[in-house]
C-alpha cells in the first residue's frame, strides 16, 4: 500500500527544497562605479592605491567585487552623461575623483552613495552639510588646506630666492580660498603674481605663453581635476622653456615637476576603499565624517632642477620627504 503524506509534511519538505535552492544562489557581488576626469593614465597611481585599499579589506576586482571605470578623458561635459550610465547599472557606491566628478554624480542621483577621495573644498561646492557630519549621501576625503597654497609659495621662494614673478595655473571654478593664500604668501615676499586660468587644453597654451610674455620667472599649479588632466602638457612646456614649478602633490613632482608640497595622494586613495568598506556594509554617507590630511610631505625632483640648469639649497632639501635624483 502506498503511505500517504500529509499536507503538514509536504508543506515542510517543499519550504526545505526553497531554503536549499535560496542557499545555492550565489551571493550578490557589490558593483562599485568610478567616474574619472581624466584618462586611466592619469589616475593610474591612484586606481592602484584604491585597489590596494579594497584588497586589505578582502575585495578582489572580478570576483568579490566588480568595479565599472567610466573614464571623462578630460572632457568635463561628459561626467554627466557618464554617471547617469552608472546610476542605470544600478551600483552600490560611486567614487569620484575630484570635484567636476562628484557635481555630476550628485547631479544624477540623490540615493546612491558616493565617496570622494580628494575634493578641495566639499562644503562650499555644497557636497556635505560640514566635515564632521556630511548630512547626505556624499562624503570621503578632502585634500583642502588652503594655507598649503602660502606654503607651496614660501617654499618655492626659499628654494628659488632670486624669482620675482610668479605665475599660477588655476581654474576659475574651484573656490577662490587657495587662490587667495597665494596671493598673500606672494605679496609678503613680494612676488608679482600673473593669474592663468585653465580649463581646456587651449587654454594651457595660451598660459605658457603669456608667461613667455610677462616674463614668468616659475609657476604654481593649484588643485582641481581639470588642471591635473593638463599635467603631460604642462610639464612637457615647462621643461622647453625651463621653468621651475611646484604642485599640491608628489605624483606632479615624479612626473617632472621641480617640487610638490601637500598631502599624500596614493594614501588619500588607499583610504577611500575603507569608505566604500563601510558602506557596503551598512554604514550611511551621512554618518561618515570627511577625513581631512594630517599628512604631507615636500617632494623635490632633482632631476628636473638639473636639466633647467637650477641647484637647489641644501637646506631645503634637508627638508624634504622625497628626493629624486
Amino acid at each position: 500500500m502506498k503511505k500517504k503524506i500529509s499536507v503538514p509534511t509536504l508543506c515542510a519538505m517543499l519550504l526545505a527544497l526553497s531554503f536549499a535552492a535560496e542557499a545555492q544562489q550565489p551571493a550578490k557581488i557589490p558593483r562599485i562605479g568610478f567616474l574619472i576626469t581624466g584618462t586611466s593614465t592619469t589616475y593610474a597611481p591612484g586606481i592602484e592605491a584604491f585597489h590596494q585599499g579594497l584588497r586589505e579589506f578582502g575585495y578582489i576586482e572580478g570576483k568579490t567585487i566588480i568595479i565599472e571605470y567610466r573614464y571623462a578623458e578630460g572632457r568635463s561635459e561628459r561626467l554627466s552623461e557618464l554617471a547617469q550610465e552608472l546610476v542605470r547599472l544600478k551600483v552600490d557606491v560611486i567614487v569620484a575623483p575630484g570635484t567636476p566628478g562628484v557635481q555630476a554624480a550628485k547631479q544624477a542621483t540623490k540615493t546612491i552613495p558616493i565617496i570622494f577621495p580628494g575634493v578641495a573644498d566639499p562644503v562650499a561646492f555644497g557636497f556635505v552639510a560640514s566635515l564632521a557630519r556630511p548630512g547626505g549621501s556624499i562624503t570621503g576625503l578632502t585634500n583642502f588646506s588652503p594655507e598649503l597654497s602660502g606654503k607651496r609659495v614660501e617654499l618655492l621662494k626659499e628654494a628659488l630666492p632670486w624669482i620675482s614673478r610668479l605665475a599660477v595655473l588655476r581654474d576659475p571654478r574651484q573656490p577662490p580660498d587657495s587662490f587667495k593664500e597665494t596671493q598673500i604668501a606672494a605679496q609678503s615676499l613680494a612676488l608679482k603674481v600673473q593669474s592663468l586660468e585653465i580649463q581646456n587644453a587651449t587654454d594651457v597654451e595660451t598660459a605658457f605663453s603669456q608667461m613667455s610674455q610677462e616674463r614668468a620667472d616659475a609657476f604654481i599649479t593649484l588643485p582641481h581635476a581639470v588642471v591635473s588632466f593638463h599635467q603631460k602638457r604642462i610639464l612637457e612646456l615647462a621643461g622647453k622653456g625651463r621653468l621651475p614649478s611646484t604642485h599640491q602633490d608628489r605624483l606632479w613632482a615624479e612626473a617632472g615637476g621641480l617640487m610638490s608640497y601637500g598631502p599624500d595622494t596614493i594614501y588619500i586613495y588607499r583610504r577611500a576603499a575603507r569608505y566604500v568598506d563601510k558602506i557596503l556594509k551598512g554604514a550611511k554617507a551621512s554618518d561618515l565624517p570627511v577625513e581631512q590630511p594630517t599628512k604631507f610631505e615636500l617632494v623635490i625632483n632633482l632631476k628636473t632642477a638639473k636639466q633647467i640648469g637650477l641647484t637647489i639649497p641644501p637646506n631645503v632639501l634637508a627638508r624634504a620627504d622625497k628626493v629624486i635624483r
